[in-house]
C-alpha cells in the first residue's frame, strides 16, 4: 500500500481528498498545518506528499524546502488554488512533480499521483539487471537464488532484495533509512534490528568467498547507516 501525506488547512477539502484518496487503496495521513514537517516526514516513510501552497504559518513552498532537507528523495506535488504562472514557475524550481489547480478532477489527480510513484521507483529494487555477478556467487533474482557452481541457495524475498540494492550500490555508502524505505516500508526500532539480523545472514551465505562478503559488496553493518 502506497503511503501519501497530504498538508491542506482546509478541513473540508482535506476530509474528502483523504477518503477519495483511500477508496484507492492510499495510506492518507492529513496535517492541516506545516508545524513541525520533519519529524512527520521522519516518522513515518511516504511515497508522495500533497502540498498547499497557503497554509498557516508557513505557505507551501517553505514546507516543501524543508521536507526536501530531511528526505530529498520524497516527490511531492503542490495541489492549490493559486494559478498565476509565477506561483507555478516558483514550484517548479523547488523540484516539484506536478503544480494541480483547484478545483481538481480527482480522476486525474489519481492518475498523475499514480505517474509519479511509478516514477520514482523506476530507480528502485527490480527495476535493474536480473542476475549480478557477485565474486565466485552468481545472484539470481527472478528465481530469488544465490548460486556458487553448481551449488545454489533459496533466498527469502527480502534477503535476495536487500542483497540486491546491495549490489547496485557497489562501493558506495548505503543509508539505513534509503534500505529500510525500499524493502521494511518503514524505519522503526524493530525493522532496523532485523535488517540487522539480514545483514548478518547475507554475510554468512557469502562467507565461502571471503574477499566478496568484506569488498565486493562492503557489507559490515558499518556501511548501512
Amino acid at each position: 500500500m502506497h503511503r501519501i501525506l497530504v498538508v491542506e488547512d482546509d478541513p473540508g477539502f482535506g476530509y474528502i481528498l483523504k477518503e477519495y484518496l483511500e477508496m484507492y487503496a492510499f495510506d492518507v495521513t492529513l496535517i492541516t498545518h506545516g508545524k513541525n514537517i520533519s519529524q512527520v516526514v521522519e516518522r513515518k516513510l511516504f511515497d508522495v506528499c500533497l502540498l498547499d501552497v497557503m497554509l498557516p504559518g508557513k505557505d507551501g513552498f517553505t514546507i516543501a524546502k524543508e521536507i526536501q532537507s530531511v528526505e530529498p528523495d520524497l516527490p511531492f506535488m503542490f495541489v492549490t488554488a493559486k494559478s498565476l504562472k509565477v506561483d507555478k514557475l516558483k514550484a517548479f524550481r523547488l523540484g516539484c512533480d506536478d503544480y494541480i489547480v483547484k478545483p481538481i478532477d480527482e480522476e486525474l489527480l489519481i492518475a498523475r499521483i499514480q505517474a509519479i510513484i511509478h516514477r520514482s521507483q523506476r530507480g528502485k529494487i527490480g527495476s535493474n539487471g536480473t542476475t549480478f555477478q557477485i565474486g565466485q556467487f552468481l545472484l539470481d533474482v527472478n528465481n530469488q537464488r544465490l548460486q556458487q557452481g553448481a551449488q545454489y541457495k533459496t533466498l527469502t524475498e527480502r534477503e535476495c532484495k536487500l542483497l540486491q540494492l546491495l549490489c547496485e550500490h557497489k562501493n558506495q555508502l548505503l543509508s539505513r533509512k534509503k534500505a529500510l524505505r525500499e524493502i521494511w516500508g518503514t524505519h522503526d526500532e524493530f525493522s532496523r534490528k532485523s535488517m540487522d539480523v539480514f545483514i548478518f545472514r547475507l554475510r554468512k551465505y557469502l562467507e565461502g568467498d571471503e574477499p566478496v562478503s568484506y569488498t565486493h559488496l562492503t557489507l559490515p553493518t558499518k556501511r548501512i547507516v
